[in-house]
């Protein structure tokens, strides 16, 4: 049976610092505010808490702050079904229909993962679903790790894994040393990044940090067993239990683009186009965060915090946090431009490389198609358990399958797969008008 349609002045759908941000400037104005998330508990992917060590110092406060506010907290509700004023979650319980005046995207971003040989082994993850996996409880004490890839992203899920017990190898960095020195020269124009830096550095210490390294396949029978890497002197393989390798993030648009939102797709990977406002082109629609494009935790609150004020009509508060954000954004793209991939992993999968993980499709099978929608109805690339999230970001990575050339339009609903009671319990009620 459905749960009686509930009504917010605002809603925020992502619970990481984006949204707790976001709902709790929209609180501060008063009103019916609403945040969902479909993990169990508020911090998002950044700020997942660890079974064993809790939660930082400053994501406690941040979800504090919210819950003593008054905010509803709509836990393990995850959206699959959305037009403008109206979105259909499934929750615990079953369906969850929501309206509201104002919406606010914190949808974070999703890992993304590349193919080499070797990439579906077991012990091979991406570095933050590694981070994940320990938080979670994932038995690591005394295994060998490596850790590889580019971006910050490495020295965190390092530092977490070595918390949790792990022998870490070492870190395998793709940029170079020019490149890094760079990035060094100016990070002292954000102190405070600086001094997370250190501080990563020191958890991290009789760590090898190496740079312009990079993993080539991993290998093994059913189990992983050696990483093979190539560096700066040549070819070696690691002997090591896990490989948590990682090239950074890719924002979660699909609610977006299933709302209508005009989509900015001049990168590699679209994200949600706004302007000075954080509105989207959707009327009553704001957006934050990694959504906007990867930034970061900073740039999270920020932006959180401005689509918040917006939200609930308050423009001068919004206006008065635009140097916050300027600031927070410049740094990304010191880290965009410093930890940029190119054509050393472009190139490691080959025709015989699984792309497609859930429907066991190989890269040669995809090879002379332009049309995503067209390649997966010859090879069922992308209609597995991720719908093509996956898959879909490494092709468009490495070059194929661009989906601004599909004829696929836009996201198809249901976002996620949903039982069909959830279905049924929704079409209960049309008072509003919501279907045709």
């Amino acid at each position: 049976m459905a749960e009686p349609v509930r009504e917010y002045d605002v809603l925020v759908v992502g619970a990481g610092p984006a949204g707790l941000a976001a709902a709790r400037a929209a609180c501060a104005r008063g009103g019916r505010v609403g945040l969902v998330d479909a993990q169990p508990r508020a911090g998002g992917q950044v700020w997942r808490h660890d079974i064993g060590h809790g939660v930082p110092a400053r994501a406690r406060r941040a979800i504090a702050a919210a819950a003593g506010q008054g905010i509803e907290f709509l836990a393990q509700a995850e959206i699959a079904l959305a037009q403008p004023g109206w979105l259909l979650a499934e929750g615990p319980a079953g369906a969850l229909e929501l309206r509201y005046r104002s919406l606010v995207l914190a949808t974070g971003a999703r890992e993304l993962l590349l193919p080499f040989p070797g990439w579906t082994l077991p012990g091979v993850t991406g570095a933050g679903g590694a981070q994940a996996l320990a938080k979670q409880g994932w038995p690591l004490a005394g295994k060998r790790v490596l850790v590889a890839g580019s971006g910050p992203l490495l020295l965190a899920s390092a530092a977490t894994l070595r918390r949790h017990g792990a022998q870490v190898l070492g870190i395998h960095e793709l940029a170079g040393a020019a490149a890094l020195a760079r990035f060094a020269l100016r990070l002292p124009r954000w102190p405070g990044k600086t001094a997370q830096a250190l501080a990563l550095r020191a958890r991290l210490a009789g760590v090898g940090y190496h740079h312009d390294s990079v993993v080539v396949a991993a290998h093994g029978q059913t189990q992983l067993r050696e990483v093979e890497i190539e560096g700066p002197r040549g070819r070696c393989r690691i002997a090591c239990d896990q490989l948590a390798v990682g090239y950074g993030l890719v924002p979660n648009v699909e609610l977006a683009q299933l709302l209508g939102c005009r989509l900015d797709d001049t990168g590699t990977h679209p994200c949600v186009a706004v302007d000075a406002q954080l509105r989207s082109s959707v009327d009553n629609v704001f957006a934050a965060g990694e959504v906007l494009g990867i930034g970061g935790v900073d740039c999270a609150l920020v932006e959180g915090a401005i689509a918040g004020h917006m939200a609930a009509g308050d423009l001068d508060a919004a206006q008065a946090l635009q140097p916050r954000r300027r600031r927070a954004r410049a740094f990304a793209g010191l880290l965009q431009q410093t930890f940029a991939l190119d054509a050393r992993v472009h190139g490691l999968a080959r025709d015989d490389t699984l792309v497609c993980r859930c429907e066991d499709v190989p890269l040669g099978q995809l090879r002379g198609f332009s049309d995503a929608r067209e390649a997966k109805l010859a090879s069922r690339c992308g209609m597995g358990a991720c719908q093509g999230r996956i898959c879909g970001a490494a092709l468009a990575e490495l070059g194929l399958l661009d989906p601004r050339l599909s004829t696929d339009g836009g996201r198809r609903p249901p976002l996620f797969p949903v039982r069909l009671a959830t279905l049924a319990d929704s079409f209960t009620d049309d008072s509003q008008g919501i279907y045709p």
